[in-house]
């Protein structure tokens, strides 16, 4: 089979809304650019939703709802197999679309339509296992039956940073469990979120179950659904800020909310750490997505009797990365994925810098078309500095020295976020602290990447609210009902 052109691949991407299993123009025929942030270059020309399109949106889902929801289980399940194994048959060309419209090596894309995938897997074999229980009361006067129910009508709304794992981490366990969806993607990323409503179609989703809804006014399309009586769930993913004003919003309906939001993820090297694991992990947890992740080490805590020769292996990695746009033959950094971000980084790195803290390589933007920054290790970062405090989100590893273990956990819980953290350690003991003593809702042990779709995803502190993957998934889009009968022997 020939492999399909960047241009053919982007005339099969819809560039309307999906509302009630159709493809429509926005009420007022207003529409967006996506750019490809390697050239800059708008790519396509798409529909953006209004206040009266996301309305829409949200009718057809609510129509839907009571089909779906009573659609046996095992039905459910099937379709959302069909999709997973969709996407396998057209795995290289969603992992192209991620890269033209995010920037991400194409490696790296193909291994996010794997862990997409994976939700769509995980969650079909989820749909069917369900259950309530029945029983005595201990009194013994009556017979208690709790069971579970679809929350109803959902809005997801997703980041740019993972198009398709963040839209299937969201849309699967909500169909899965009898719910319906509004999805609105983020405005920088929104291709793939079209075509995977393209595959669903293709897969036999009825009519008005998912529906997806891409604008620049995201703020005045997204309040008038969560603030819509009919609403049931709200599901995000992005910044804590955001999160907290829709959080507000959605406190006015009593709205069931998941909030996967803003990190700043310690990494623990110990002085007994392997090495080599060490330097392959924060790779792995850095420079992943170019850095552009919630999850992404953003302080490296590493004991000072080992901290110059982790920095000198990991200062010699960095240096062999090769930038380009990610179609490019052995990319491992690709663009960031705006000006801002660039922006960002530059700051972040001047500011440790004027602080004492010494660039060991990178360290820049990149004049280049489109919108790059040097891949960069800064050593001896003290305390205060802004690269500490903030989400980096691009491709910079700030090194801190720590001289005991009380010190490192103090350095590592010193923030208000706490989504996930890593531990490098060869003693078994300090590991298990560190389960215990660390504040966040997930940790790598020995392990650069924690990502799974069976594994519940989520943060402590103002890192956000619920979960999403794993057993404790799908349980984010249902209610529990209790009803007590009458003992049947009385």
């Amino acid at each position: 089979m020939t492999a399909l052109t960047e241009t053919d691949l982007l005339a099969r991407v819809r560039s309307q809304l999906f509302i009630g299993g159709e493809w429509r123009d926005a009420s007022d025929a207003q529409t967006l650019d996506v750019r490809d942030p390697a050239t800059n270059a708008v790519v396509k020309t798409i529909a953006s939703a209004t206040v009266a399109d996301g309305a829409a949106a949200l009718d057809a889902a609510v129509d839907a709802f009571e089909s779906w929801s009573r659609t046996p289980a095992r039905e459910r399940a099937e379709l959302l197999r069909r999709a997973f194994d969709l996407l396998q048959e057209r795995k290289e060309e969603f992992a192209l679309l991620m890269t033209i419209e995010m920037g991400k090596p194409l490696a790296e894309a193909r291994g996010e339509v794997v862990y997409g995938g994976e939700f769509l897997r995980w969650f079909s074999e989820e749909a069917a296992h369900v259950q309530g229980r029945y029983g005595a009361n201990p009194e013994g006067t009556g017979r208690m039956i709790v069971s579970q129910h679809p929350v109803g009508p959902c809005y997801l709304i997703t980041p740019w940073n993972f198009p398709l794992a963040m839209a299937t981490r969201k849309i699967a366990p909500a169909l899965a469990a009898g719910c319906t969806v509004v999805i609105k993607p983020a405005e920088l990323t929104p291709l793939t979120t079209l075509y995977f409503a393209q595959l669903l179609q293709d897969a036999g989703l009825p009519d008005g179950v998912v529906n997806v809804i891409t604008t620049s006014h995201s703020g005045a399309v997204s309040e008038p659904i969560i603030r819509d009586p009919r609403l049931r769930k709200l599901s995000f993913t992005g910044s804590t800020p955001v999160g907290v004003k829709l959080l507000e919003q959605a406190a006015g309906g009593v709205l069931r909310t998941s909030m996967e939001l803003g990190g700043n993820a310690p990494f623990l090297v110990f002085d007994d750490a392997d090495l080599d694991k060490a330097v392959e992990g924060a790779l792995l947890a850095k420079f992943r997505n170019i850095g552009q992740a919630c999850t992404a080490a953003n302080r490296f805590l590493v004991h000072r009797s080992v901290a110059e020769e982790f920095t000198r292996r990991v200062t010699e990695r960095v240096q062999a990365m090769r930038v380009g746009r990610g179609t490019e033959d052995g990319v491992a950094i690709g663009p960031l994925i705006d000006d801002r971000a660039v922006a960002k980084a530059k700051a972040l790195v001047s500011d440790a810098v004027s602080r004492g803290a010494s660039v060991r390589t990178g360290g820049a933007a990149i004049p280049r078309e489109g919108t790059f920054f040097e891949p960069t290790v800064v050593s001896d970062v003290a305390a205060g500095s802004d690269i500490l405090r903030e989400e980096i989100f691009g491709p910079v590893l700030a090194i801190v020295p720590f001289d005991d273990e009380d010190e490192a956990v103090a350095l590592a819980n010193a923030t208000e976020y706490g989504l996930v953290s890593y531990v490098f350690t060869e003693n078994l003991a300090r590991g298990q602290r560190m389960i215990e003593c660390l504040e966040t809702g997930m940790m790598g042990l020995n392990m650069g990447v924690v990502s799974n779709a069976a594994g519940p995803f989520g943060g402590w502190k103002s890192s956000g609210l619920g979960r999403e993957g794993g057993a404790e998934g799908i349980h984010e889009y249902l209610q529990t009902k209790y009803t007590l009968t009458p003992n049947p022997f009385a």
